[in-house]
């Protein structure tokens, strides 16, 4: 079995669980939280089912929080062996990953998070630019995340085009930072994990989020005082990226159990995102936080800006990243997403093994283990 870079973070971390861990574990990392959707829906569950497949010939350690590598430099990190797989979302890379950076972007058009996760899952297992995207960084891709749709979660009332103005507001991504940009607010990057403290110093005024990050991961519904129901596409990212050393070494047998159980990991995670909206959202009402519904400046705003994304957004990427034009890729994935969402108009959205079986079906039950990723 090759033998993994670790870097001294990982080192240390690795001397806490002791000499056995080190010799028969390898690394997940994840740099959300323990209690985010992403990490006890999406990777908790998940690893244990590896190591139950493989009869333990593939276990992970997971590092979560950012405590093995940074979100910022996940990619690098699987890439390099410090994990063998990680959560990767290139609004951290957009240069290294300019087609998942244009897809990031189209998102902020989505209305079906289900079918956008699905969309992105399939064409960057299929799609031979977008493999090689990733494999350019010593990593294989086995599935994508979309969150619910984002909404503004704020300090104050921010309804309209007028007080939205000179706003200091939280984004991840191009469009969410031009979409901001165009309303005269201030777009400030910043990780997740930084949302709460920053609305609670004052160095945000607002952030766009998902509304299960209200109660959940970065839990900023105990801080903001006001909503605004603007729905504003969603966030993507990559759930599973596998280190491709990693990934050769395993062998056809693990390869093929791991394929099987992602279809019902990225089920599982959608999912369990769907059903926590509500819940996030009655219990942050309970706290008193304003509910507030956007005039029609806003609504008029977001509607133009729509339009110029799926417009402009395609030659852009081309121009800004130096790469050949993906305006087919982009077709491909918007094409996908009205497939899914067909796809899912006769499956019960709230039973995992349905969604998993039609995720089986489609696409992971088509993927070679014997020379998908090597």
């Amino acid at each position: 079995m090759r033998k993994y870079l670790l870097s001294a973070a990982s080192l240390l971390a690795v001397a806490t669980v002791g000499l056995g861990a080190a010799a028969d574990t390898y690394q997940a990392s994840t740099w959300l939280e323990p209690s985010h959707i992403l990490t006890k829906d999406a990777y908790v569950p998940y690893l244990a089912d590896i190591k139950a497949a493989t009869d333990g010939a593939v276990d992970f350690e997971l590092y979560t929080s950012g405590a093995l590598v940074p979100a910022q430099t996940t990619l690098s990190g699987v890439g390099d062996g410090v994990a063998q797989l990680g959560l990767v979302a290139a609004a951290y890379t957009p240069s290294e990953l300019p087609l998942s950076g244009m897809i990031n972007d189209l998102a902020f058009t989505a209305t079906d998070s289900l079918a956008t996760s699905l969309a992105l899952t399939e064409i960057a297992m299929t799609n031979q630019r977008f493999i090689d995207e990733y494999g350019q960084h010593g990593t294989v891709v086995l599935g994508a995340y979309s969150t619910p749709t984002y909404l503004f979660a704020c300090m104050s009332d921010v309804t309209s085009t007028e007080n939205i103005r000179g706003k200091k507001i939280r984004t991840a991504g191009t469009a969410q930072n031009e979409w901001i940009s165009s309303l005269g607010a201030v777009p400030v990057s910043v990780p997740s994990t930084d949302i709460y403290s920053g609305l609670e110093r004052g160095s945000i005024d607002c952030t766009m989020g998902d509304p299960t990050n209200l109660e959940n991961g970065p839990k900023f519904g105990e801080v903001t005082r006001s909503l605004t129901l603007l729905d504003q596409g969603t966030s993507l990212g990559m759930t599973y990226v596998y280190n491709k050393g990693f990934w050769n070494d395993i062998g056809p047998e693990a390869r093929r159990k791991i394929l099987d159980l992602t279809a019902r990991g990225i089920a599982l995670t959608q999912i369990s995102y769907e059903a926590a909206v509500q819940d996030s959202l009655d219990k942050t009402r309970a706290r008193g936080t304003a509910f507030n519904e956007p005039d029609q400046s806003l609504v008029d705003a977001l509607a133009a800006f729509r339009a110029k994304v799926i417009e402009t957004y395609p030659q852009r990427t081309q121009s800004d990243r130096g790469i050949a034009d993906p305006t087919d890729v982009a077709q491909e994935y918007l094409t996908l997403e009205e497939k899914w969402r067909g796809l899912l108009d006769g499956v019960d959205r709230n039973d995992v093994d349905a969604v998993a079986a039609l995720v089986a079906s489609e696409i992971y039950s088509k993927i070679d283990e014997n020379s998908y990723g090597l």
